[in-house]
């Protein structure tokens, strides 16, 4: 089966406000991009994907992943991974126990084995005993997109998670992301305010307004 992501009936609420209401269907490998001002519900759209949405907002809708719906799931039970502008590497960490933090448990040598082969097909061989602040923006971005990517995540949100980097480095991992997207067949959801991500995603673009989404 193929895989997808599925927003069923959503109406997303500010208090008594309605935000935006959505049907959507998103297929492996594919990216929808959500763009509009700030307080349209972009970010509380992420957070009620991965249900934590906050206590100001309630929304009425389903979430199905693969053809299940998810919405009595915590978060962690979902296999949601979502990217955000900042890496949020743990500091106390080497690169490589960043990595190993999200990845389901096993046998230990394997996950080291993976880890590092991993590391050396995303550019950043001999890294894993490094710590996170000896390495560059592009680096930081690389690891947490590599560590999500070893949770075997079912679905990718994308929340501006390039918006901190310069204009080349922007697109090079731009491109490595989405190239990561569409080779593991995952369906993604990227929100920006950026219109050349979204010329990047190549998929439906969905602008919010501060009032109902409009396709």
């Amino acid at each position: 089966m193929q895989s997808s992501l599925q927003i069923k009936n959503l109406q997303l609420f500010r208090q008594k406000q309605l935000l935006l209401s959505l049907n959507e269907q998103v297929n492996g490998g594919e990216i929808l991009t959500i763009m509009g001002p700030s307080g349209s519900g972009k970010s509380s759209l992420l957070n009620w994907l991965t249900a934590g949405l906050n206590s100001h907002f309630h929304a009425e809708g389903e979430v199905w992943l693969n053809g299940k719906n998810v919405n009595g799931l915590p978060s962690h039970l979902r296999h949601i991974g979502v990217l955000y502008q900042d890496a949020l590497l743990f500091s106390h960490l080497t690169v490589g126990g960043n990595i190993a933090f999200a990845m389901p448990k096993g046998n230990k040598k394997q996950r080291i084995e993976k880890i590092e082969q991993m590391l050396e097909t995303f550019g950043l061989a001999g890294m894993a005993n490094r710590h996170p602040d000896e390495l560059s923006g592009g680096q930081q971005a690389r690891v947490a997109l590599l560590r999500m990517l070893l949770s075997e995540p079912k679905a990718i949100l994308l929340d501006e998670p390039f918006s901190k980097l310069d204009a080349q480095l922007r697109a090079e991992t731009r491109q490595l992301v989405f190239d990561t997207i569409r080779n593991h067949k995952l369906p993604a959801i990227m929100v920006t305010h950026d219109h050349s991500d979204a010329e990047a995603a190549n998929g439906k673009v969905i602008t919010l307004n501060t009032g109902q989404a409009k396709c």
